[in-house]
């Protein structure tokens, strides 16, 4: 099953199938109380929202990787609820992909933004906290995802940050339903009533004020009623990663 974005144009890559979709809004949330999300930001293409991402730091964003396409510049927004009005537009200075990064399968889905300055702390503008060692995300554990995505299938993206609950599924249900697509070491899945669609790739799972997971894929054109459950790159397996990077600039 070969898995793709759709930050790539589709008739660029007339001979891939599409089975599962990625750069995926929120599907059955509500709106969040504005700037309650403060490490939340817009990631965009001339000014257009294309990603989520979220502060790790005062100076780092963390996206999925598939949200950068070469040769392309990107901006994000900080401090945003309506990503329309709000301004706390910056510039990124380095792109950081794993270098394990496989944009076919998406495995190792997971990018650090390094912005041209550091962003002030303010009430809407904080960093949340991810793991500090590798451990297991626990199935039923009640969780969070935050987007600016379309609410369905067939709607137009959201300028207001939505969010929904979602719930941590067991690792071995995931691999049933997605199979050899699904890493058990270095992706967590979750689901219920609502979740992720188009426009929410690199977006944080939050489970108890952490941040577990990056926004992935899911089904293609599927946001409504999937099948199978949505998937998100466990941060915590890339922590010497991260780390190395983050402790570089300091």
């Amino acid at each position: 099953m070969t898995i793709i974005s759709l930050l790539l144009l589709a008739s660029l890559l007339p001979h891939l199938t599409f089975t599962a979709s990625v750069q995926v809004g929120i599907v059955n949330g509500t709106e969040a109380k504005p700037h309650s999300r403060p490490y939340m930001v817009s990631i965009q293409r001339n000014k257009k929202h294309t990603c989520g991402g979220f502060l790790v730091s005062e100076q780092f964003v963390m996206t999925a990787a598939h949200c950068f396409n070469e040769g392309e510049k990107l901006t994000v927004v900080v401090g945003a609820h309506d990503y329309t009005r709000d301004s706390g537009r910056m510039g990124v200075k380095f792109y950081h992909i794993h270098p394990g990064y496989q944009p076919k399968t998406l495995l190792n889905d997971i990018m650090l933004l390094q912005l041209n300055r550091k962003v002030d702390k303010s009430k809407v503008v904080n960093w949340i906290s991810i793991p500090k060692k590798d451990k297991e995300i626990k199935a039923k554990v009640k969780c969070s995802v935050a987007g600016w995505g379309k609410k369905n299938n067939s709607s137009t993206p959201s300028a207001k940050l939505m969010e929904v609950d979602v719930t941590i599924i067991d690792k071995k249900e995931c691999l049933k339903y997605w199979r050899k697509d699904y890493s058990v070491s270095r992706m967590v899945c979750a689901g219920g009533r609502g979740g992720f669609c188009q426009g929410d790739s690199g977006g944080p799972l939050v489970c108890n004020n952490v941040a577990v997971g990056v926004v992935s894929f899911n089904e293609k054109d599927n946001c409504d009623s999937p099948k199978r459950p949505n998937v998100y790159t466990k941060i915590s397996k890339f922590l010497k990663w991260i780390n190395a990077i983050l402790d570089g600039v300091k």
